[in-house]
């Protein structure tokens, strides 16, 4: 392996999946690439020559196994990979890091510790069990110049180099400008944010209701169904984001609204298809087995739990969870939806 000092520097893409290798291919329009593949994905079912659909990786992209040769030949690192492998994967990279290194992640997932001991019942987490991915980066690494990217990314509508944007969001300037740089293209508009944690619970929490979206979709409901859904939607992620210290204003956004609409209506969103399928009678052991990770069903599990901690209500994540992990029939969870308690008032946060 050759010295940081003497090899031609790349970017680092880590993990191999259909974002990942998005991203390594949208990256590599402004600068060479190096991207890491878990050997395990690389014998299974990722090939670390192709973008999602069979698209090619662009001929300045380099694939290696080595974490360290990722960290040593790159400054500027973009880890995507699932959430529950991301502190595993962390702890075999922060020995490599140095404080000079720039991290900008692109996963939708939360980090939960879960009590050892839970006993009967649900669980309640509190803001300390939960983390998001650049609050572990900082937990397990030396790294403090840190982002995310987040926004209506569906993975292959951007391999098609069909129009799109993202949100790069770092409370530091030089990041979002490297992310900025790297990112933008004249099919890839690059938008900014100050509030990491906003935008990081736009893509999470949005999961959750991309879930539902599915499910409507799966019993055949039309648009005026789905948009009640997404409206209210958008309100129960303001609620929970400001509980957890993020500000408004992401929500509203690229990052919220948009990624929102795109995975709620999209059957390209693997939280909308799980959604879809439920509805039509699979059982939630059966999509676990057949599909690749799908953040929301961690999502709803965190979520519910947390909000117990901070005693509010949220009526979505709240029926999902009976959903996915009760056995609630979605056809009565919707029933149970129309006649929840409300306070009349539409928008309240503003």
């Amino acid at each position: 392996m050759t010295s940081k000092s003497t090899s031609h520097e790349h970017v680092g893409v880590i993990g191999a999946g259909n974002f990942g290798t998005t991203v390594a291919n949208l990256l590599a329009r402004n600068t060479d690439v190096l991207l890491y593949v878990h050997r395990q994905e690389a014998t299974e079912d990722i090939q670390p020559t192709c973008a999602p659909g069979g698209y090619p990786l662009a001929p300045n992209i380099t694939t290696t196994y080595h974490l360290a040769e990722v960290a040593e030949r790159c400054t500027v690192l973009f880890p995507i990979v699932p959430s529950e492998v991301f502190r595993t994967m962390m702890k075999q990279l922060a020995p490599w890091l140095k404080s000079y290194h720039m991290l900008i992640h692109g996963t939708k997932g939360l980090d939960v510790r879960w009590p050892q001991h839970i006993g009967s019942g649900v669980p309640t987490l509190t803001r300390e069990d939960v983390k998001t991915m650049s609050e572990l980066i900082q937990e397990e690494s030396v790294v403090h110049q840190v982002g995310c990217l987040a926004g209506p990314n569906l993975s292959l509508e951007l391999a098609q180099g069909q129009p799109a944007a993202t949100v790069v969001a770092s409370p530091l300037e030089v990041v979002i400008a490297q992310g900025q740089r790297l990112l933008h293209n004249d099919h890839f508009q690059v938008y900014s944010s100050k509030d990491l944690l906003g935008v990081e619970l736009c893509g999470v929490l949005k999961n959750i209701i991309a879930i539902g979206a599915g499910c409507l979709s799966g019993l055949g409901y039309g648009g005026n169904t789905k948009s009640l859904l997404i409206s209210r939607g958008i309100v129960e992620m303001v609620y929970i984001g400001r509980a957890m210290g993020a500000g408004v204003q992401p929500f509203l956004g690229l990052a919220g609204v948009g990624d929102l609409v795109a995975t709620c209506t999209s059957s390209l969103s693997r939280n909308h298809t799980l959604g879809y399928q439920l509805a039509r009678g699979a059982t939630l052991h059966q999509l676990m087995q057949r599909q690749e990770t799908t953040e929301g069903i961690n999502t709803v599990k965190a979520i519910h739990s947390l909000i117990k901690h901070y005693q509010m209500r949220a009526p979505i994540t709240e029926l999902l969870y009976r959903v996915l992990f009760e056995g609630l029939a979605v056809q009565e969870a919707i029933q149970y939806f129309m006649k929840y308690p409300l306070n009349n008032v539409d928008v309240d946060f503003l």
